[in-house]
């Protein structure tokens, strides 16, 4: 049986995210070194829920401490390891000098933690004021590897389709691209296209819809969507829109799941396709994953939820325009944030995009000072004179 969202369920699933903002289930132990994702399925999906304001005002500022606390940066004369970690644990206080230096060997920014770390602090009114934008950047570009590929942090990671969309989210957020090389990007992107159309996650891999969206969004955010030809476009609408069964499946022959509501939504959402989907039977699906008692929402109907599935279920559900969530924030498809949260980040992208025409012209002004300057001692040094009969003053 298929239940709706009205505001009872809307406050059971609130809650379902606010316990995991006190305690990790015993199931999830696994992931509390990325615990970075974690917190960001359920500060988001409150926004998503329009339920931010459960989050006092307290625990806003003492979670935005904890993101920071979680930051990366390189020491001087050592290589380039920003962003943020999932957790604090290698973040230790000794007196220990080769203790430190031991634990410092495994202080890394992680792709996936930096885009989910800056997508909480946006989503929580963050001004990102403690954020060195240049820095931050010069770490994605530092696990960028030959082939235009991303890998996940500077040692021992993967390198795929996930960390290419997180590459390309980082920096679309912080409106600053600065040695990521987009042609070697978008590149990689293109040699990922499969015989079927979708994108896989390698070279020669499947594919899959998780990684079509990781490509088609990290082509918006880097402005290069337009690069691909209206005949691929369609092939790659064909694809996304025959991976509805009911839900929607990530791969041909596999049963739907949740999550593929987003990852293939929002696909379609970003090439305008989503229209052609079946909604109510899209919509029927997500909805009888959800836990009715306790709130959240499960991969399958009848199987156990957790963050993720919920996050990303909740996200689907607000594409579907006919007999839609009406009590659902509206979303960025290729951010995965609130459009609330995405115009506090383009008032940010407006207010540094003011201040790189101040320092301009701040640098311009200096550096005519300093013309003046020179030009003055040389006029008294040389002594010049304007007229035979008036030497220069």
């Amino acid at each position: 049986m298929s239940y709706g969202l009205n505001i009872d369920r809307i406050k059971k699933h609130a809650k379902y995210f606010m316990r995991f903002l006190d305690v990790l289930p015993a199931n999830l132990a696994s992931h509390d070194c990325t615990r970075g994702t974690i917190v960001f399925f359920a500060v988001c999906g409150l926004d998503v829920l329009n339920s931010l304001d459960l989050i006092t005002e307290a625990r806003r500022k003492h979670i935005i401490d904890w993101i920071y606390g979680n930051l990366v940066t390189p020491r001087p004369e050592h290589r380039c390891c920003s962003g943020f970690q999932g957790g604090r644990f290698v973040m230790i206080k000794n007196d220990n000098e080769e203790l430190l230096e031991n634990v410092r060997c495994f202080q890394w920014g992680h792709l996936a933690m930096t885009y989910t770390s800056i997508g909480v602090l946006i989503t929580l009114g963050d001004d990102l004021s403690r954020l060195d934008r240049k820095i931050i950047v010069d770490g994605v570009a530092a696990v960028q590897r030959s082939d235009g590929s991303f890998s996940a942090c500077i040692d021992g990671s993967e390198h795929d389709m996930r960390f290419v969309f997180c590459a390309a989210a980082i920096c679309h957020m912080l409106d600053y691209w600065g040695d990521v090389n987009k042609e070697k990007m978008y590149q990689f992107i293109m040699n990922s296209i499969r015989y079927d159309n979708g994108f896989s996650q390698h070279t020669y891999g499947e594919g899959h819809g998780g990684t079509t969206y990781c490509a088609l969004a990290a082509l918006e955010l880097s402005g290069q969507l337009n690069r691909i030809s209206a005949a691929a476009l369609e092939d790659i609408k064909r694809w996304c829109i025959f991976r509805q069964v009911n839900g929607f499946q990530g791969r041909p022959n596999k049963p739907a799941d949740t999550c593929y509501s987003f990852w293939i939504g929002a696909a379609l959402q970003i090439l305008n396709a989503f229209h052609l989907t079946d909604f109510d039977s899209n919509r029927s699906y997500v909805l009888e994953t959800q836990d009715n008692v306790v709130g959240g929402f499960a991969k399958w109907p009848q199987s156990t939820t957790d963050p993720f599935h919920t996050y990303l279920g909740i996200c689907g559900l607000t594409f579907t325009e006919k007999g839609g969530e009406s009590l659902l924030a509206e979303i960025m498809p290729s951010l995965n944030i609130s459009k609330r949260a995405y115009e506090n980040l383009k008032i940010l992208h407006s207010k540094w995009s003011f201040q790189n025409v101040e320092d301009g012209y701040q640098g311009t002004f200096r550096n005519l000072a300093k013309e003046l300057t020179e030009t003055k001692i040389s006029v008294e040094e040389d002594e010049l004179v304007t007229s035979p009969l008036i030497r220069a003053q």
